[in-house]
């Protein structure tokens, strides 16, 4: 594990008036950073009663740590988001999407956690079987995907990627915003997630948790997701249309409002 990043961006929103819900702290995907969640979700919860925040993990967005990230592992990314559990006043409601829900699930295995909400999340699996899928169906978008460099991003690399993360629905300024906010990727925290390095169940009971995932999903399949939530012992939520980002899609609501349901109820 690499030394602690001295400095995190985190994107924050105050409920309009002092609440007593538990905080919620978002946790991103590969290949982007925390404006994945303050587009849409973090001033929605904010509405409902709940502190929200996001973190960009080392490497991606504001945050520091961009020369180390070919060496960052999923345990670097685990330890950014506890950093940030421990600086707010009482343990949040962790909701992780796609790498986001793996790092989750590998501090669910590992530290206590008040409870946990897992979006589009890989397989118990993990990433090798999912990659092996794209090869073999899609091989134009493993291949841009393996030379991708966000200061050269071409109209042919976006082309090719769109279809996987968005539907044909998706307005093309927030297209333009999510290609501005583009990040590399840490090798070591891929080969991470293809030894499933976050898959192991906690030797204590278990958090509240809660797997969400959607029909239109290219990446992270409803079956995939299903694997996930069986693994964890709870019924998984697959709503229809959406893509990958489906925080930033076009009927974001949705899947927010399902996830504001299931917090109601902890």
């Amino acid at each position: 594990m690499r030394p602690t990043v001295p400095q995190l961006e985190l994107r924050s929103r105050q409920p309009p008036s002092p609440s007593r819900r538990a905080p919620v702290l978002f946790v991103h995907g590969g290949y982007c950073d925390a404006w994945c969640w303050d587009a849409k979700f973090l001033p929605w919860f904010a509405s409902q009663g709940y502190a929200a925040h996001a973190l960009s993990l080392r490497g991606h967005g504001e945050s520091e740590g961009r020369d180390l990230l070919w060496h960052t592992g999923l345990d670097d990314y685990a330890a950014d988001v506890e950093r940030i559990c421990a600086s707010l006043p009482v343990p949040p409601v962790l909701v992780g999407h796609s790498m986001g829900a793996a790092i989750v699930e590998r501090l669910v295995a590992t530290r206590p956690v008040r409870a946990a909400a897992l979006l589009a999340p890989l397989p118990p699996e993990g990433l090798l079987p999912v990659a092996a899928r794209l090869a073999a169906e899609h091989p134009d978008y493993l291949f841009q995907m393996s030379r991708l460099d966000p200061l050269r991003l071409s109209q042919q690399v976006l082309a090719a990627l769109e279809p996987f993360y968005f539907s044909d629905r998706i307005d093309r300024a927030t297209l333009r915003e999510a290609a501005r906010h583009l990040n590399s990727e840490s090798p070591r925290a891929l080969m991470d997630l293809s030894l499933r390095l976050h898959w192991r169940l906690p030797d204590r009971e278990s958090p509240p948790m809660f797997v969400l995932g959607v029909h239109g999903d290219r990446i992270c399949r409803p079956d995939d997701v299903a694997a996930t939530a069986r693994h964890h012992g709870v019924a998984a939520t697959l709503l229809p249309g959406l893509a990958h980002m489906l925080m930033l899609e076009p009927g974001w609501e949705a899947p927010a409002r399902a996830l504001h349901d299931w917090m109601k109820s902890l």
